[in-house]
């Protein structure tokens, strides 16, 4: 008789051969016999205690996206699988490798209606790409195998069900890994596609570089195909940080978490390069005349969100630098003109909040520090609401190590904690921030306990201004009475200080000097409780500075509010 080992171990031994160190959960019933593997197991595959499913899930989630390496979550049998939702949608909706394992009830007690059971398989279909119940201890290991190579392949969600007494038992002790032979390529784009695409661009007058995540790791290309064609970029949200900040043509971002020049300029736009996005609000913000080229490595998303006349299936880097080579250069125009003076305008009025002495005070000089007191490798994992609005305006990424994440199309509150955790437990010698409003910190905060007993000194910020805010100007937007939108306050930094952390309460701009050095330093995880204004963010989704629109009186209260000053509209740059 050959060697035998126990299932749970050999599935763990899957998990190491594929680079997964960790994996995040609490423990339960239906899930000891891997909890007892996990132990045998302990110094190759961590396991980390999380106060809540849905926290760990989220940690897994953030992770596979700044690292591009798998996640792994469980859950046990009944509430701990139900509570895994929230964080395998947001990896679902922003395609991230993750593996979600779930616990069951013994094999032999499984549809007796026994104690926690549920017919787990149904629930997760929606959310997979892969979803298996093992039906016997044999197949625990090379289920967990394609499960994995099922969530690279698709950058989604694979889940396993696993019946209690499966992992306790010996089965033949054999290598089932695939992972060494797990290959990435790239995909090339078709010439006959670049050659109507530089047609387009060529003859286009106002062009618009339009890059999302997919373009990753492809900021000379971007850089390179804005200045040859003379194009300005937009970027998505959830590509913040791809080139630096600072870029000459970079107009910021497009929609409700935007800036005004990246939409003025999409708004006037009669050619749209539209590279390694999915954009949701696409037919809202691009003109429906434009034409549109979409680059994808996912031909299931071309044309998915504007009509698109060239569509180029091909990876964003390599297209981009073909897109260079296959076209002439094209000078300056006066649309690009007039977006650089558009985005000139909009820096000069936005640094001039820093200085604010306003109380409760203005997120500007807040950011201002972050920014003073950011290594150029940090890591900003940023919450739900206003925040996120905040953090694509004011954080001043280098584009080069460091890294932005947040919850994109799911968009879920409570991604800032765990996925600061995630950040810190994947990079341990980075300088990790979290930026959270006080709603989304409230649903999760009693996981800052995780980051104290792990030792984890991540910089907690968050921004208090008692109110659900982003909600709040959506029923102003409706026009319908604000209610359900207020949060009782609480003091933040005192909850945490009863979790092991460090906690400040700010109150005043003269503060923030001295505790942001502070945390910096801290070798503890640190809470930031800042007391900021209930003021809605400028709306750029939906400016009123247009006379010929909205008329005089309207515009001069809109500035009023929003305290605007020498912020002329792109279509007036341009005369």
């Amino acid at each position: 008789m050959g060697n035998t080992i126990k299932s749970g171990l050999a599935m763990l031994n899957v998990l190491e051969s594929w680079g997964i160190d960790h994996i995040y959960g609490i423990p339960g019933g239906s899930f000891n016999s891997i909890m007892n593997a996990l132990y045998d197991k302990r110094d190759k595959v961590r396991f980390i205690q999380v106060r809540h499913e849905e926290t760990g899930a989220i940690a897994a989630s953030a992770e596979a996206k700044l690292t591009g390496k798998i996640g792994v979550c469980f859950g046990t049998a009944g509430p701990g699988a139900t509570h895994l939702f929230s964080g395998l949608y947001d990896a679902q909706m922003d395609h991230a490798p993750v593996l979600a394992l779930v616990g069951q009830v013994a094999s032999g007690a499984m549809n007796y209606n026994s104690f926690q059971e549920l017919n787990e398989n149904p629930m997760f279909t929606d959310v997979s790409v892969y979803n298996r119940t093992v039906m016997t201890p044999e197949s625990l290991p090379f289920v967990i195998d394609e499960a994995i190579r099922k969530a690279y392949e698709y950058n989604g969600v694979s889940v396993v069900t696993i019946p209690v007494d499966y992992g306790y038992v010996d089965i033949p002790d054999e290598e089932i890994s695939s992972a060494k032979n797990h290959r990435k390529g790239t995909i090339l784009p078709d010439e006959k596609d670049l050659l109507e695409a530089v047609k387009l661009i060529e003859t286009a007058e106002r062009p618009v570089l339009y890059i999302g995540q997919g373009a990753r790791g492809a900021k000379d290309e971007i850089i390179a195909l804005s200045e040859h064609y003379s194009m300005p970029i937009v970027l998505s949200v959830l590509a913040k940080g791809i080139i630096p900040d600072a870029t000459d043509n970079f107009m910021g971002m497009a929609g409700r978490l935007a800036t005004k020049p990246a939409n003025e300029a999409l708004q006037m736009a009669d050619l749209i390069l539209f590279v390694g996005s999915n954009f949701p609000f696409a037919r809202f913000f691009f003109p429906k005349d434009a034409k549109f080229i979409q680059v994808d490595t996912d031909s299931s998303k071309l044309g998915s969100r504007h009509k698109a006349d060239v569509a180029i299936l091909g990876d964003a880097g390599e297209t981009m630098k073909r897109l260079v080579k296959t076209g002439k250069t094209k000078p300056a125009s006066p649309f690009l003109n007039a977006c650089l003076i558009n985005r000139r305008n909009w820096q000069k009025w936005m640094s001039g909040f820093e200085d604010s002495r306003e109380t409760p005070m203005r997120p500007e000089p807040v950011f201002r520090e972050i920014n003073r007191i950011a290594t150029d490798d940090a890591i900003f994992v940023t919450d739900v609401g206003n925040v996120t609005i905040f953090a694509i305006r004011f954080l001043d990424m280098n584009g080069e190590k460091q890294r932005f994440t947040t919850s994109g199309l799911f968009a879920t509150m409570g991604y800032g904690v765990p996925g600061g955790i995630g950040a810190k437990l994947s990079y341990p010698d980075r300088q990790v921030f979290t930026l959270c409003g006080d709603g989304g910190f409230a649903m999760v905060m009693q996981d800052v306990i995780t980051q104290v007993k792990y030792k984890l000194p991540v910089i907690n910020i968050v921004f208090s201004n008692e109110s659900f805010g982003f909600i709040d100007a959506e029923q102003e937007d409706t026009k319908q009475p604000r209610y359900g939108v207020d949060i009782m306050d609480a003091d933040y930094a005192k909850i945490a200080e009863g979790m092991g952390a460090k906690g400040f309460s700010v109150t005043h701009p003269d503060q923030l000097k001295a505790v942001f050095d502070e945390a910096k330093q801290s070798a503890v995880p640190v809470v930031i409780d800042i007391k900021i204004n209930h003021e809605r963010p400028f709306p750029a989704e939906a400016y009123v500075l247009d006379e010929e629109k909205y008329g005089k009186d309207a515009v001069e209260a809109f500035k009023k509010r929003y305290q605007v000053k020498d912020m002329p509209l792109l279509k007036d740059l341009m005369k």
